[in-house]
């Protein structure tokens, strides 16, 4: 797929740009784009705080089992 003309002509644009001016025009940009997290890493910081060896491994295969187990959902009515 080839860029379409505006872009085309964004770069031409960016390329022709003064020294000076390449860092504010480079954070009007980078401002306009939406942001993933706050610096993009993957995983999370918070993947694999918890460091107990009774965690069962299969979390997300045996949620349900899990939450029963730990009294979620019973005596809240």
């Amino acid at each position: 797929m080839g860029m379409s003309v505006d872009r085309h002509e964004l770069h031409d644009l960016v390329d022709q740009l003064p020294d000076d001016q390449v860092a504010s025009v480079a954070a009007e940009v980078r401002r306009r784009l939406p942001v993933h997290g706050s610096d993009g890493a993957w995983p999370p910081e918070f993947f694999g705080i918890v460091d107990d060896p009774d965690v069962p491994t299969e979390v997300a295969r045996n949620v349900d089992e899990l939450l029963t187990s730990s009294g979620f959902g019973r005596g809240s009515l």
